[in-house]
């Protein structure tokens, strides 16, 4: 298939007011830097997301109390026509970890609307983000960010626990110790073996709780087929 890989022409970040605007390839923690160095607040929670701005718009990523939802005023996508098109929120039809946009938009930009703050106060509360996630989360090791959603009065990480899954293997992919909602490459860990691991998380949460969890990584493409070998 086709990749559209968004390069270094689309991570620049503006702001115009109490607007923030960012391209699609653009960093979410650069954005919330961004917005505190214009002294504007509301995109902090961005500091604890480990993605770009077109992906957190795609999944309606979240974190810390606040979603992209939150402060999304519109999105500038080009569409199966090849068209530029501004989407506004309510045309993203926000809802928990996803949006009801047709997957052949690409997104290439966004503008995020924040409010006036004291740059001091904006920076204690991103440092208290960047505490909490060094506190409780496998920041420094190779991972996808947080693998699955929340089921509806669930958990994820508590599901996968009691599965008994922390700490789980397949091949160099390893349930995180400190996290079981991450998945971790320990070291020439492929595709086969991230998405085979999470797969087997899956069904023994489903096995114990009879809930089936959700992917937040996509997965592209189809697996290989075990009885061919790999070009090298």
């Amino acid at each position: 298939g086709v990749v559209v890989r968004l390069g270094r022409a689309f991570s620049d970040i503006s702001v115009v007011g109490e607007r923030v605007i960012a391209g699609a390839a653009a960093a979410d923690i650069n954005v919330a830097r961004r917005a505190h160095e214009a002294g504007i607040g509301g995109l902090e929670f961005m500091f604890g997301i480990p993605g770009t701005v077109g992906g957190g718009i795609r999944m309606n990523a979240g974190a810390y109390g606040r979603e992209f939802k939150d402060v999304c005023e519109s999105v500038s996508a080009i569409d199966a026509l090849g068209q530029t098109v501004t989407l506004s929120n309510a045309d993203l039809g926000f809802g928990y970890r996803h949006t009801q946009v047709s997957a052949s938009h690409i997104f290439i930009a966004a503008t995020f609307l924040g409010k006036q703050d004291d740059p001091d106060a904006i920076e204690r509360r991103m440092v208290e983000i960047q505490h909490k996630r060094e506190a409780s989360q496998p920041v420094r090791a190779r991972t996808g960010g947080s693998t699955f959603a929340n089921p509806l009065g669930h958990k994820a990480w508590e599901l996968i626990d009691a599965a008994g899954c922390r700490g789980l293997r397949r091949g160099g992919a390893m349930v995180s110790a400190e996290h079981c909602n991450f998945l971790i490459n320990t070291g020439g860990a492929t595709a086969r073996d991230i998405e085979g691991l999470g797969e087997e998380v899956r069904a023994r949460v489903e096995k114990r709780f009879g809930i089936q969890l959700d992917w937040e990584i996509r997965c592209i493409g189809q697996p290989g087929r075990p009885d061919i070998k790999e070009a090298s």
